[in-house]
């Protein structure tokens, strides 16, 4: 067990730096999420603030027996899903997913200088990854936002049980989900 990974019974500032430095190496990881959540620049920047402080308020509660990732993935998403949620029953400005129009329309994205996804592109691929990468991210801004997150977690590498930890749900019903996304993806990604 070391200095990050020990029991959490030392100070706050202790506490405090342990955590700047988890949440350093994991940083990726929120603006993966916020991305998946929506495509105004804004919104992910609140998100990942959010997401953040979420991570904070409840990080006494880390007991280090699973990977900081898988539990920071838990509450990042729990964190999202809850702000969509009183979002709509607010009946606030919802955030866009990637992608989406306000009327919840997929905008048309031919204009490539303009793109919302640009971000997400590969700088060193070739014009044909460029537009396999784009498709794919119109694809994960089309799903829900439990099916966008459980792809995001599989293109992440994650095992079906660390997904199903993160997300909630049984190892199997995550092989079902994914077995039906994959699908999904080939019938929308084929030429």
């Amino acid at each position: 067990m070391d200095a990050l990974t020990a029991p959490m019974n030392d100070t706050i500032d202790l506490r405090r730096e342990r955590f700047a430095m988890l949440l350093a190496q994991h940083r990726g990881l929120l603006r993966k999420i916020a991305w998946g959540f929506s495509d105004c620049p804004a919104d992910r920047a609140d998100l990942e603030q959010d997401m953040a402080a979420q991570l904070w308020a409840v990080f006494p509660a880390w007991d280090g027996e699973r990977p900081f990732a898988t539990w920071a993935y838990r509450v990042a998403l729990n964190v999202c899903l809850s702000g969509r949620r009183a979002t709509q029953v607010r009946g606030g400005r919802a955030m866009r997913a990637p992608g989406r129009g306000t009327s919840g329309a997929t905008d048309s994205l031919d204009d490539d200088a303009h793109d919302p996804l640009d971000h997400l592109v590969d700088p060193g691929a070739t014009p044909e990854q460029i537009a396999q990468q784009r498709d794919l991210h119109r694809v994960i801004a089309a799903l829900d936002p439990l099916n966008r997150a459980l792809l995001l977690l599989w293109l992440d590498d994650l095992g079906y049980r660390e997904i199903g930890d993160v997300l909630g749900l049984s190892e199997s019903n995550v092989g079902v989900r994914l077995n039906r996304l994959k699908a999904r993806l080939r019938t929308e990604l084929a030429p």
